[in-house]
């Protein structure tokens, strides 16, 4: 599979996981009255794992990890904290430097998502999926 279609896919399953995680946390922050800080703490591995989903079914599905389901949903957890943490923090930095965030945590979670992307697409692809037979 080329290159730029793996990163077309690996876009969409990000897109899925922003709707998932921002959707989340802006339903914990609004109608559980969540802090915003813990609401991501949830939000992030739901998101994490329907980005794995996604990208197994797809973007990866020719290229095996050699690792069962359970050990690489693992494999993956882990190598996405990496980017979570990336993600977080960047989220982390915005509630702090816009305050109105904390009632619209799903703003937040957008710049925290874009920051994180190409790392995760990068650590994905070259970690976990690295049997890729792509082209430019």
């Amino acid at each position: 599979m080329k290159l730029s279609r793996q990163f077309f896919l690996f876009t969409i399953g990000g897109v899925i996981g922003f709707v998932v995680d921002a959707g989340l946390a802006q339903a914990l922050v609004s109608w559980c009255e969540w802090n915003a800080y813990y609401a991501r703490l949830v939000s992030i591995p739901v998101a994490a794992t329907a980005t794995w989903l996604w990208n197994r079914q797809q973007t990866f599905k020719n290229n095996g990890s050699g690792r069962g389901l359970f050990s690489e949903w693992l494999h993956w957890m882990a190598l996405m904290g990496v980017g979570a943490l990336v993600n977080y923090g960047t989220y982390a930095a915005l509630l702090v430097a816009f305050p109105m965030l904390h009632h619209w945590p799903a703003i937040a979670t957008a710049g925290g998502s874009f920051v994180a992307a190409v790392f995760n697409f990068s650590t994905a692809r070259l970690m976990l999926f690295k049997g890729a037979k792509t082209s430019v």
